[in-house]
């Protein structure tokens, strides 16, 4: 009996440290680079998917526009129209660049554009870059997958996240036949997003793991009370 209540108390004690660690954030799944913060998303494209990560702290005001424009479904039937093989594959601006409608939600929020939030995280392969026009501060939802080392763009262009998987499909994305149109190299049939989604990897592992304990918890409670009740029978 004492050895089954042991194992209820170590369960239900290994269940609080879990939902500690849940509350403590993201630092505990991605040590290996300190800038990504929790929130994933993925654009399913007609070559594949693409998964990307944000950096919060290198680029807050810009993350928060890109992920709103994301939960609001803008970047859904919007395409790819620039693929420069080595340097960058650009996502349109989602006014203008979708296939389908947009609702005034959307509209409103597309329509902002952001201040530059420039830092001293090198334009790498795999970095997400904001576009912008001359103006530093009109950056807006075009951005770039960066597909090599471009450091010319450094402190000029902000980074905000970078591809955390799927890098096979910019790979496919640089094979494709391209024309150019003055400074863009475009590819000649349309990429398209087709749908996109996002998830927090803090809360895919812990409740996993929460929910793992939680029948461990349960189990050993049924065992107690079986316990509890041939003794006192």
């Amino acid at each position: 009996m004492a050895a089954i209540l042991r194992r209820a108390a170590v369960a239900a004690a290994a269940l609080l440290a879990s939902a500690a660690v849940c509350a403590q954030g993201a630092s505990t799944f991605y040590s290996s680079d300190p800038n990504l913060g929790s929130a994933r998303v993925v654009f399913q494209t007609n070559y594949g998917d693409i998964e990307f990560g944000f950096f919060p702290h290198v680029a807050p005001k810009t993350v928060e526009h890109i992920f709103k424009l994301v939960r609001l479904g803008c970047y859904n039937t919007n395409h790819i129209f620039r693929v420069d093989k080595g340097f960058v594959a650009q996502v349109a601006a989602v006014m203008g660049g979708r296939s389908a409608p947009m609702n005034e939600e959307q509209k409103r929020v597309a329509e902002k554009t952001i201040v530059g939030e420039f830092s001293s995280v090198k334009h790498v392969r795999g970095i997400l870059s904001m576009g912008r026009h001359s103006d530093p501060d009109s950056g807006g939802s075009s951005f770039s997958f960066l597909l090599g080392d471009a450091p010319h763009l450094d402190g000029q262009y902000a980074v905000f996240g970078r591809v955390t998987k799927g890098d096979d499909t910019l790979r496919k994305l640089e094979r494709l036949p391209t024309r150019r149109e003055g400074i863009f190299v475009m590819p000649i049939e349309r990429i398209d997003i087709l749908s996109t989604y996002y998830y927090d990897i803090d809360m895919e592992n812990c409740e996993a793991e929460k929910s793992i304990l939680r029948r461990r918890l349960s189990e050993s409670a049924s065992e107690v009370e079986r316990w509890r009740r041939k003794c006192f029978a």
